[in-house]
């Protein structure tokens, strides 16, 4: 199994609208960072499907060690 990049050691802070979908990077590899942009090919990895419930700020995990992905739990604080 390939091992996620942490891409950063904060969140990615993003507003998101009700009734879209968007694919969190779970691999760290992605240049459209927190958003997957196929990157994962060369892994075993797949990206985090999330649907927007209402238009809001979400916090998503830059770290890739979230209990809680796509969304930050705090795990980059013990890193």
């Amino acid at each position: 199994m390939t091992d996620a990049i942490v891409a950063q050691k904060e969140p990615y802070a993003a507003d998101v609208r009700a009734g879209e979908t968007y694919f969190w990077c779970a691999c760290g590899r992605s240049a459209n960072q927190p958003f997957c942009d196929g990157s994962h090919k060369t892994t075993d990895i797949l990206p985090v499907k999330f649907s927007a419930e209402h238009d809001r700020r979400v916090f998503f995990c830059g770290c890739k060690q979230s209990g809680a992905a796509p969304v930050c739990d705090g795990s980059h604080k013990r890193l």
